[in-house]
């Protein structure tokens, strides 16, 4: 086995896609979810922009000419990131997984603050934590939405966001995990279907929304945190299951708006920290965090 730096072109784009499909559903053997197109083009686009941003951060492991593994991270002002890593199941257990975290974790050295989102899989959780970070267990909120409880209340406007509020949104971002998401609003921006926005004189937050799935959020208060997650809610399609995932307990106003309007609440995962508290009021993206 060998590993090589993932290049920003169709086939290593194509294979981080098809690894994380293959690994992610063999924990969820009984789920019938099929990803849709968009967001297969969605993991294309994402592992090809961070093999263009970060380079040193990427890492496919490649045995007999055939990609089974890889790592995709990210350095942000000080803050190192681990996207999404994945393992082909018949590989796992065999240390790729602990090797593609180490060549990655390489691209983070030197960074005091570390961010990761682990899925329910026990051998992931146990990865990290002997990899330094702290383990903040989280929950999910899902289900059909109670839309007569997502009544308008007519405060703190919030607008439709766009390329004009990217310094807007890197200033929150530095404010709450004290570092900007930086180029990758772009990405965001382009491929998830909403970007809310409140900016007012007495704070400012903003919400992405890609179908029912809430997917990043950050305010500099709850009031504004809790009118934004309402408003995106409101804006998930008819019919469709509403989704806020990597709640940690820090993000309680969260889990009342998602009560309040007839979801689920369960646990899922965690969100690994290291020299760091979880950011509040704040969702993670599991996409960039």
């Amino acid at each position: 086995m060998i590993l090589r730096q993932l290049r920003d072109d169709p086939a290593d784009t194509e294979a981080v896609r098809e690894i994380s499909d293959a690994a992610f559903g063999a924990l969820t053997p009984d789920s019938t979810r099929v990803p849709t197109e968009a967001q297969a083009a969605f993991q294309r686009a994402r592992a090809g922009h961070l093999a263009a941003t970060d380079p040193q951060g990427c890492w496919l492991a490649v045995q007999d000419g055939a990609a089974i593994g890889f790592a995709l991270s990210m350095r942000r002002e000080g803050l190192w990131v681990l996207a999404l890593t994945a393992v082909l199941p018949q590989y796992q257990g065999q240390g790729v997984g602990r090797l593609l975290l180490e060549r990655a974790q390489e691209h983070g050295r030197g960074c005091l603050r570390g961010m990761i989102t682990v899925s329910v899989d026990p051998a992931a959780a146990r990865r990290y934590r002997r990899a330094g970070f702290t383990l903040h267990p989280t929950m999910r909120l899902s289900g059909q939405l109670d839309r007569s409880a997502l009544r308008d209340t007519g405060e703190l406007p919030v607008h439709r966001g766009n390329h004009t509020h990217l310094h807007l949104l890197d200033s929150i971002d530095r404010r709450l995990r004290d570092a900007a998401h930086g180029v990758d609003h772009e990405l965001m921006l382009r491929h998830y279907d909403e970007l809310l926005v409140v900016d007012t004189v007495t704070g400012t937050g903003y919400c992405y929304r890609d179908g029912g799935t809430v997917k990043l959020l950050a305010a500099t208060t709850r009031h504004i945190a809790t009118r934004l997650l309402r408003e995106a809610l409101a804006a998930v399609p008819e019919g469709a299951e509403a989704k806020v995932e990597w709640l940690t307990a820090e993000q309680e106003w969260a889990v009342d708006v998602g009560l309040d309007v007839g979801l689920t609440v369960e646990n899922h995962g965690y969100l690994a920290l290291r020299g760091m508290r979880p950011p509040a009021p704040y969702l993670p993206s599991g996409g960039f965090l």
